[in-house]
């Protein structure tokens, strides 16, 4: 014969001080986990979505990101012309551009923050089909006019709209639109046109890499044999999902290891509360336990019942912490991104597995904070609790 949940539900109502205590402590563990995992989702997210599986991006062999790398522009010529490239009419949609990282001073910060600066081309358009503009209007071709993400707009010196920055000492640009890229990494750059770009910085006749836009996603086996068959190239292409997915390995990893550390830690803590609770609850309802007891009820019933009190507790701590992360879902943050030591900004992923992890790890902490006192409290002898 078991005993009742209400009965175990009724005893948490009675002792709502330590109740709420205890569940709070748990509660805090659940956050700081189910939101370091949240945020450790949302940067490859935030990254994934800049990415087409049907377009390809072509960098110097050995390269791991668009800053340290480096295509000739003859090169770009031999790579429109390979197997499998998208066209438009007779024209390969392919388009090179260059990656730069500038310096500007930061609002709310003390000192300065490093900017992706991405110079585009006609073409760019083409192959980011999500951009929009959302205020002001597109760049001039040619002009020292520049449009920037709305994940930035404002966060920077002159990185407004109607603002001017200097892209390198005495080369000013003016902020003329504001972009959308559906929540991706772009909305953390600065687009400026490509030749302006190169000019700037002396980068006349070389991109950071080329993306070329795939007659259909199958086509990228047959366009990466090609054109790592070429020696004479020295280039290697990648899905462009594939190089975001590793763009964000590092950022993500770094915020999740860190996160679920100090959520360890933060456990223990919990645990320890959630044993003293338990112990506490035991050393004064001796005298219901030996009636329980009396009443015909087994040890195992004893500690199924106060084991699953410590549960109740600990998931409701749980709950709390799960609904707290949620709220914090829809604020942005900004971090360095390990792969391009820029500035980025992205929102946590509430995903569904994440949630379950975090409720998961409190019922864990649950059991390990209450499994002593169960035990404690099954093996009280009912003539000695009865008699106080």
């Amino acid at each position: 014969m078991m005993i009742p949940l209400r009965y175990t539900y009724r005893s948490l109502l009675v002792r709502k001080a330590t109740t709420a205590a205890t569940a709070l402590g748990i509660g805090l563990v659940v956050f700081v986990l189910a939101a370091s995992l949240m945020m450790s989702a949302g940067v490859k997210k935030t990254l994934g979505a800049a990415g087409r599986s049907d377009v390809a991006i072509v960098l110097r062999k050995g390269a791991d990101a668009e800053l340290g790398s480096g295509v000739d522009d003859p090169q770009v010529g031999l790579v429109r012309a390979m197997p499998g490239v998208k066209k438009e009419g007779n024209t390969p949609i392919a388009v090179g551009e260059v990656v730069v990282v500038v310096a500007l001073e930061k609002f709310g910060a003390n000192g300065v923050a490093n900017v992706q600066v991405r110079g585009v081309g006609d073409s760019s358009q083409k192959l980011r089909t999500k951009v929009r503009i959302v205020e002001g209007r597109a760049a001039t071709p040619g002009s020292d006019e520049v449009i920037v993400g709305k994940g930035i707009h404002g966060r920077f010196a002159g990185v407004k709209l109607g603002e001017r920055f200097e892209l390198k000492r005495n080369r000013p640009v003016t902020v003329v639109g504001v972009f959308d890229d559906g929540g991706s990494s772009h909305e953390s750059e600065v687009w400026v046109d490509l030749d302006t770009l190169r000019s700037a910085f002396g980068r006349e006749g070389s991109v950071s890499s080329v993306r070329v836009a795939l007659e259909q996603p199958s086509s990228f086996d047959g366009f990466k044999l090609a054109l790592e068959q070429d020696k004479r190239l020295g280039l290697q292409a990648l899905r462009e999902t594939t190089y975001y997915e590793n763009q964000s390995q590092g950022t993500s990893l770094f915020i999740g290891v860190l996160g679920t550390v100090i959520a360890v830690c933060f456990s223990v803590g919990a645990i320890i509360g959630a044993v003293i609770t338990m112990y506490a609850s035991v050393a004064n309802r001796q005298r219901e336990i030996g009636t329980l007891r009396a009443l015909g009820f087994s040890r195992f019933s004893i500690l199924v019942c106060f084991l699953t009190e410590s549960v109740l507790l600990a998931l409701a701590g749980g709950v709390l912490g799960a609904l707290a992360s949620l709220a914090v879902g829809n604020v942005e943050f900004t971090m360095v991104n390990f792969a391009s030591w820029s500035e980025m900004t992205f929102r946590l992923d509430p995903v569904p597995r994440i949630l379950g992890t975090a409720m998961g790890a409190a019922g864990m902490m649950g059991v390990l904070g209450g499994f002593l006192p169960a035990v404690r409290a099954s093996g009280v002898s009912p003539l000695a609790a009865m008699r106080g």
